[in-house]
């Protein structure tokens, strides 16, 4: 026995070791809303309600009542607190009457305030693997009680009565209620393990990294994403070695969803061949006429090749995985790959001009709509161009750089933000809109403040 604890508990230390690609912070917003709504979405109590008269095999009849109904269910008031290291303590105030024959033969109607309470504890499935909650110690509290019973009657005997029938009808009838609430919530995080598509490049999946944990102000949920090709291999995350945090100053009970610089690289690298592409256009924004007339003017050697203008075409092919970088206030896109000019001829296949290895970064502006993360990207900065291989003689680089920067501003940014609308999957879980949520950059990461979600 010690042995299977002892493994027990290095399996949930190396999982809480294990680097996450994305945290997630639910503070009490978030499940005050939750609950509310699975209360209020389900109709549990009235449900309830509507069954206490019912026979129900193995439920003995109360000696003493007979004709059981329950009427006028009060609207709930749910109370949450968080309880470290377990999950949820919660309070559901109501009330209700219950009526019925008494074992004096008259009608009898009990007017009840309560307050159901039970600790919700927060656990990892084991089948499925899926964040659950499970209710244990629940209890029921009596408030007031208010009776028609003959004020004549013994007050030893009233309470008796009552006591005997509240206790026997109580638990029973309303402890199944919080429940029954537990499934519903529960079933919003069943879709969690469901793949989700990015494109037609391949699938991201929010594994669990870890089971999740609660403490006094929020729970937490760590993520190990799966990005996965469509051919069924599976692209790792690069940790930064550096270990994320939450931003300082989130108000208090809020939630957020913090995305790593590393994450997102992955996902991205899914689209790496929509990236490559071929332009043929002749004209291209607010640049000149694509010709090798153009051309020559920032390499005079075009000319003496093609003395009559010709049509360029160019190729551009994403040679690595691109990548996220992320600073305070500031992302960016790596782009390494290669940039090809050829010069097109009628009938013939176009002739290469240079082959160029580049290197350049776009700044990345981030939103989300339909409940996916969008990137729109411009150029930052063209860090390297060097020649790879020229039929016009050396090419000098310094000469092509105010060119070649243009060109990609004008002519491949479109392209990259065009792929980029088909839009980053997040997690999906207790039907969270995202589209609400409020977007910040800090070291290594990206935030979505979920408050408002």
């Amino acid at each position: 026995m010690l042995r299977i604890l002892c493994l027990a508990l290095c399996g949930l230390l190396t999982g809480a070791r294990a680097d996450p690609g994305a945290l997630l912070r639910l503070g009490m917003d978030i499940m005050n809303h939750e609950v509310q709504r699975a209360m209020e979405e389900s109709h549990i109590l009235e449900k309830t309600a509507a069954e206490a008269g019912k026979k129900r095999p193995g439920v003995k009849p109360i000696k003493g009542l007979s004709n059981m109904k329950v009427k006028d269910v009060v609207t709930p008031v749910i109370t949450l607190n968080f309880v470290p290291g377990v999950g949820i303590f919660q309070c559901v105030a109501t009330g209700m009457t219950i009526t019925g024959k008494s074992f004096t033969g008259a009608n009898m109607e009990i007017i009840v305030v309560l307050n159901i309470t039970a600790t919700n504890r927060f656990l990892q499935d084991e089948e499925t693997g899926l964040p659950m909650f499970k209710s244990e110690d629940c209890e029921i509290i009596l408030v007031s009680v208010k009776t028609n019973l003959p004020s004549n009657m013994l007050p030893k005997v009233i309470n008796k009565f009552l006591d005997s029938t509240l206790h026997k009808v109580l638990p029973g009838l309303m402890c199944p209620a919080i429940d029954a609430v537990l499934v519903y919530v529960n079933k919003r995080w069943a879709s969690l393990n469901d793949p989700m598509p990015l494109g037609r490049m391949g699938t991201v999946k929010y594994a669990l990294a870890s089971t999740p944990t609660t403490t006094t102000s929020h729970i937490q949920v760590d993520f190990s994403p799966l990005v996965q090709q469509q051919t069924g291999k599976m692209i790792p995350l690069t940790s930064s070695g550096e270990s994320l945090e939450f931003p300082e100053g989130c108000a208090e009970g809020s939630s957020q969803l913090l995305l790593s610089a590393a994450f997102l690289t992955a996902e991205l690298a899914l689209l790496q061949k929509s990236l490559d592409v071929k332009i043929q256009d002749k004209m291209i924004g607010e640049l000149p006429p694509q010709t090798t007339e153009t051309l020559a003017g920032f390499l005079p050697e075009v000319a003496e090749v093609y003395p009559k203008p010709k049509p360029l075409v160019t190729q551009i092919r994403i040679k690595k995985s691109p990548k996220v970088t992320i600073t305070s206030g500031k992302s960016l896109l790596h782009l390494h790959g290669t940039l090809e000019m050829f010069a097109a001829q009628r009938g013939k296949r176009p002739v290469s001009l240079f082959l160029l290895e580049v290197h350049f970064n776009l700044r990345i502006w981030y939103s989300v709509h339909e409940n996916r993360l969008q990137m729109a990207t411009s150029l930052n900065r063209l860090l390297n161009l060097s020649q790879r291989s020229s039929a016009v003689g050396d090419v000098n680089e310094k000469e092509l750089i105010n060119f070649i920067t243009d060109y990609l501003q004008e002519a491949y940014i479109p392209v990259v933000n065009d792929v980029l609308q088909v839009g980053l999957p997040l997690p999906n879980l207790l039907d969270i809109n995202y589209d609400l949520a409020e977007l910040d950059i800090v070291e290594n990461a990206l935030v979505l403040d979920l408050t408002q979600a």
